[in-house]
């Protein structure tokens, strides 16, 4: 269908360009994720399956999915051999090298820090969902949990942080 990515990158370009530009730590890193992910979207137009979900959340599901992959790969990339697995957002700016510094956004720290003002149910749902890249059914099935008890611990927990991080600034 001619016109077709053009309407795409119109519908969702902004969207993704936010979700994008809060994730990435500079401008040509932020355009290489989101070229990244629309270059998915096209590549695997096919899976959307309206009677699954909507197109709006398809299209968000493969952008955070590019940008979980992206990051996992320069984390391995940046930290190689680290032991275990670690959670970026757990390292502090002083254990880590001055090539690994980059990484460790002062953004990154700050929602960390305030997801101690978390209860344990929000902080565990959040951290599996962000940092362990899981969806909300897998995290609900990992925790024995209801699917809308997971969403409400997300929001709930995610509206908290916004509150705590906005309160900083």
């Amino acid at each position: 269908m001619p016109g077709a990515v053009e309407a795409c990158v119109d519908r969702y370009g902004g969207a993704i360009w936010n979700l994008v530009r809060r994730a990435c730590t500079n401008h040509a890193e932020a355009e290489d994720a989101c070229q990244d992910i629309f270059v998915d979207l096209w590549r695997h137009a096919a899976r959307f399956d309206a009677s699954l979900a909507s197109e709006w959340t398809f299209v968000m599901t493969v952008a955070r999915r590019r940008l979980i992959d992206r990051f996992r790969r320069q984390s391995r990339r940046i930290r190689p051999g680290a032991a275990g697995e670690q959670v970026l957002a757990g390292i502090d700016a002083e254990d880590v090298g001055p090539d690994e510094s980059a990484i460790v956004s002062e953004d990154a720290k700050l929602a960390r820090a305030a997801m101690v003002d978390l209860s344990d149910s929000q902080r565990r749902v959040i951290d599996m969902s962000i940092f362990g890249g899981m969806s909300y059914p897998e995290i609900a099935d990992e925790l024995g949990l209801p699917l809308g008890t997971v969403k409400t611990h997300a929001r709930r927990g995610l509206l908290k942080l916004r509150s705590l991080l906005s309160n900083e600034n």
